[in-house]
């Protein structure tokens, strides 16, 4: 095991340095090259900063206010840094979230049952550990691109601590109560465990850490979205207006919401892949099982990250074009269209590979031959769905292959390519992946209950379920129907989202007088069938009509999807809960009896939230293309412009192999402090009692 570390020490030193001369080198400064990098400076630590419209009366920079060192190309400098600063973000402010989640079931368990809340504390603290170790990388990557910026794009700098200097001082102040609230909750781990009053303590210290993280998070976005859409400043002389509007832009909410589900994805995928490394490397019974249990915690809280970070992004997309039309048009149907398609393309092989990943986990439970059978089915569907999002619009045909379709666009396949055919597939492979959760969840139980013996909580929790789904699109159905953006020979179009709402209101309240009643698993399928039925079938055929003939509608359409499908899974989340508890435990789950083949699909989906996120990361910056501010400051540098979706290959795979293999110096290095248990002869054959 010495001699791996040693070789895997020695790797990372030389991917570092590969990657750094990879990287710079075909990229020095050379105006001729007209695929540079898209993003410049950013503030945030992941995007770039450029923006797009002339400023009327504010004065272009000039060749001075641009700075190299050494000829490399300052651009593609600040983007790694950048890049690299933002995946440590995202670890150091997800785990503690999960963390939290983590501390209140040990505290649920502290004193009926003693032995689980101290499984849950050494999880819960084995995150600790690995969030205390990236901290200080975070720290020092930011302070590295703060210097970076102020360095090689000094006037630009020098406008945004201008306009946000108020803002940046806060920042500063929210990043020592952060640091200070970290050591302290890590450090007290142990001291404050031992009664319900100091696991209070350590609990209230973890809500403290996530407030400071989230505060710091989105103090940076405000920085990073007023470079998209910047509001609070005169346009013409730069005059701040209102530092309160140059913070709340009107992406700052959108991309704030965006960034914290990918976030969490992104800290449960990689904690999945650490915990499969390790689990890899184990050499008992009990690491084997503690793993085991920390990869699928791992994997699951990903999906949770995972399930609702498209509509997020869709909500980030509309409002994006809602501020510059501009933006918009670039984004799905001009330079970024097919970074989307990259984009659509891990976003699919990440909800396989999880999907894979849990059912490979129920392998372990007794009782999972009963659901075996349905497993090619949900292949089969992920599949089909995940080749209909990968369709572009427009094929690359060639003009001989043109003039046989008779149309510039393929007359089949064409419908798979716009939004509507799109958003269609992705929300049934979104309610494939919550059936298979509940597959895992029922997978070693058999006979269930009377709901009867639950008593009346558990009425009132189906009806308090069943009435905020009802409530909520109840509010939205009556936003349709006054709708006040639609004409009057437009709203046509608009009472069928009504009447889907009001259909699947109908199914919610329904599936909670079936449940009360011994019907549970009855309502759940009724449930799913309406939803697949109205949001999939229905709203994605429907979705051709209303583009060719009310292209308005799409919005509504595609928020009515968000709210059936989130309404289906909550619902669905609360009757399964309900109907399978006290159920008939057909045999305990076998923690670390499943194949080494899941471990390297963890590290793959760790590897694949990497790539994501780059991608989406040069996205959401590169619409600004040669802009510093949009519409405010231009960027008049030699590699002002959009690169192509080659030199994006190459860039984000550097920015990738340099995270991961930092990450993992990082890791090594906190377990270094380990105690290792010396290993008698055999001792590691010896069976281990279940937990």
């Amino acid at each position: 095991m010495t001699n791996m570390k040693a070789i895997l020490f020695a790797g990372v030193i030389i991917a570092v340095i590969v990657a750094f001369w990879t990287s710079f080198a075909p990229f020095a400064l050379d105006a001729s090259d007209a695929e540079v990098v898209a993003d410049a400076a950013t503030v945030e630590g992941a995007e770039g900063e450029h923006a797009e419209e002339v400023v009327a009366g504010s004065e272009p920079l000039e060749k001075q206010d641009y700075v190299t060192i050494m000829g490399m190309n300052s651009r593609i400098l600040i983007w790694i840094i950048a890049e690299l600063h933002l995946m440590f973000g995202a670890f150091v402010l997800a785990v503690p979230m999960f963390v939290l989640a983590i501390e209140f079931q040990a505290l649920g368990k502290s004193k009926a049952d003693p032995i689980e809340a101290a499984r849950y504390d050494k999880l819960g603290k084995e995150f600790a550990k690995l969030l205390s170790a990236a901290f200080a990388t975070t720290a020092a990557l930011g302070g590295l691109l703060a210097f970076a910026l102020m360095s090689l794009y000094p006037t630009f700098m020098h406008d945004m601590i201008r306009i946000f200097s108020g803002s940046m001082l806060f920042y500063a102040l929210l990043f020592f109560g952060e640091t200070f609230t970290l050591y302290a909750w890590v450090y007290s781990w142990d001291n404050l465990l031992h009664t319900s009053k100091q696991r209070w303590i350590h609990i209230s210290l973890c809500i403290l850490l996530n407030i400071f993280g989230t505060a710091i998070m989105m103090a940076a976005n405000s920085w990073a979205t007023f470079m998209m859409a910047p509001a609070g400043i005169n346009m013409e002389t730069g005059v701040v207006t209102s530092l309160y509007h140059a913070i709340w832009n009107h992406l700052w909410i959108p991309v704030s919401i965006h960034r914290i589900l990918g976030n969490v994805a992104f800290g449960g995928f990689i904690v999945g892949g650490y915990a499969a490394f390790k689990f890899l490397g184990a050499q008992t019974p009990e690491q084997r099982r503690h793993y085991d249990w920390m990869g699928y915690t791992g994997n699951f809280i990903g999906i949770i990250g995972l399930i609702p970070l498209p509509f997020a992004g869709y909500y980030l997309g509309r409002e994006v074009y809602s501020a510059s039309a501009v933006m918009g048009n670039q984004m799905m149907g001009g330079a970024f269209s097919w970074p989307f398609v990259l984009q659509v393309s891990m976003v699919g092989i990440i909800f396989t590979m999880a999907n894979y990943y849990l059912w490979m986990s129920m392998q372990r439970m007794p009782g999972i031959e009963r659901y075996n059978g349905m497993l090619k089915y949900v292949f089969i569907i992920i599949a089909v769905c995940f080749a209909i999002a990968l369709t572009p619009h427009n094929l690359p045909l060639s003009g001989e292959e043109r003039a046989i379709i008779g149309e510039a666009y393929h007359p089949f396949s064409k419908f798979f390519g716009v939004m509507t055919g799109k958003m269609a597939v992705l929300n049934l492979i979104i309610l494939t992946t919550f059936f298979t959760f509940l597959m895992y969840r029922r997978a070693n139980k058999g006979e269930t209950v009377p709901f009867s013996t639950h008593g009346k909580n558990a009425k009132i929790v189906v009806f308090v379920g069943a009435a905020l789904t009802v409530l909520g699109m109840g509010w939205y159905a009556q936003v349709i129907a006054t709708a006040g953006d639609v004409e009057a020979s437009t709203m046509k179009y608009m009472w069928p989202l009504v009447g889907l709402l009001v259909a699947e209101s109908l199914s919610m309240i329904v599936s909670a007088f079936l449940t009360i009643y011994n019907r549970g698993i009855l309502a759940q399928y009724i449930n799913y069938g309406v939803t697949v039925i109205t949001v999939v079938l229905f709203l994605g055929f429907y979705g051709f009509i209303v583009m060719a003939k009310a292209n308005v509608v799409m919005r509504y359409i595609t928020v009515t999807q968000v709210f059936m499908i989130l309404s289906c899974i909550g619902m669905n989340a609360v009757i399964d809960g309900v109907v399978f508890r006290n159920a008939k435990i057909i045999g305990e789950i076998k923690w670390g009896k499943i194949p080494a083949r899941s471990q390297y699909v963890l590290m793959l989906l760790c590897v694949l939230i990497v790539i994501l996120i780059g991608v989406m990361g040069f996205i959401r910056s590169g619409l600004r293309m040669e802009w510093h501010v949009y519409g405010y400051m231009q960027d008049t540098s030699a590699t002002a412009f959009t690169p192509s979706v080659a030199k994006l290959g190459v860039i984000n795979a550097t920015v990738v192999g340099l995270f991961l293999g930092l990450v993992t110096l990082v890791f090594w290095l906190a377990s270094l402090g380990e105690k290792k248990k010396k290993l008698v002869p055999d001792e590691v054959k010896v069976a281990v009692p279940e937990i």
